[in-house]
């Protein structure tokens, strides 16, 4: 079989050791741990800044670290998806204090103290994880430095939500960005995998894996309903009600919502062809 090359780490030159003797490469590694401490970070498919975006790696995540190249990029599987990939060295670093919280809303800001009037550090995304302590009724205190509004975290083990298509509705007019997994720009599969993750739910990064491993087959048009996922050939939406699509999107460029009977017109009209799969949770 094939490997996808998407979630499998080889190279010419270079694979995981756990490929051995099912890929060629020239050196097997077994890799080191890593943990992405970025709020958000690119993975690109080069080392190289103008590269293509193959998906963004979240504060917190667990990463094998295959290569760490001079100059400052490394080679990684992500933990979370399994997705392979170039992140900037710098945005990586040994595996911190065992994460006890994750991030339930779409974006919070870090604080250099527990007062809100202190100019923001930096931001976390929706699924971020880290270690944190409370400080006071209000303020949660970061293990990596900084603090966060408590009411915007959950605890590691309890899903950040209920209801992953309400999850996506938050990100309603978030701008549509390939590879992207923020509420600073997002694309079509990165919000369904977003969405559920928030639920505790599992999932695979792009639109084909999601439409291969999720869920269950519908042939019913006419029984659609909340949280069904439309497939076309790469391209992912999940259902509103029976008639309403919610994905990112570029026509519109954001996460929008619109009628599924013009979403479909669109696409076939625009040689994207027709629904290749309706999916249920």
């Amino acid at each position: 079989m094939t490997l996808d090359p998407r979630r499998h780490a080889f190279r010419p030159d270079l694979a995981d050791a756990s490929l051995a003797g099912r890929v060629a490469a020239t050196r097997f590694v077994g890799g080191i741990a890593g943990e992405i401490v970025a709020p958000a970070t690119a993975l690109r498919r080069h080392p190289a800044r103008d590269a293509p975006l193959e998906s963004e790696a979240l504060v917190g995540e667990a990463a094998t670290v295959f290569e760490t190249r001079p100059d400052g990029w490394s080679w990684v599987q992500l933990a979370r998806d399994r997705h392979v990939g170039y992140v900037e060295t710098a945005t990586l670093a040994p595996p911190g204090a065992a994460h006890t919280h994750r991030l339930r809303v779409p974006r919070t800001l870090v604080y250099p103290a527990p007062d809100i009037k202190t100019p923001p550090l930096s931001w976390l995304p929706l699924g971020a994880r880290f270690a944190a302590a409370p400080h006071d009724a209000r303020f949660l205190r970061l293990a990596r430095g900084g603090y966060v509004v408590a009411v915007h975290a959950v605890a590691i083990d309890a899903p950040a939500a209920a209801d992953f298509v309400a999850v996506a509705e938050s990100f309603l007019a978030i701008p549509y960005l390939w590879g992207g997994r923020t509420g600073l720009g997002i694309d079509c599969s990165g919000l369904v995998q977003t969405a559920l993750d928030a639920c505790g739910v599992s999932a695979p990064r792009d639109s084909d894996m999601q439409e291969a491993e999720l869920g269950t087959a519908i042939n019913d048009r006419s029984a659609l309903r909340r949280g069904d996922l439309i497939f076309w050939k790469g391209h992912v939406g999940m259902m509103r009600d029976a008639h309403t699509l919610l994905h990112a999107n570029g026509h519109h460029m954001q996460v929008a919502s619109e009628p599924l009977a013009e979403a479909e017109a669109r696409t076939a009209a625009r040689g994207g062809g027709p629904i290749t799969a309706i999916k249920r949770l």
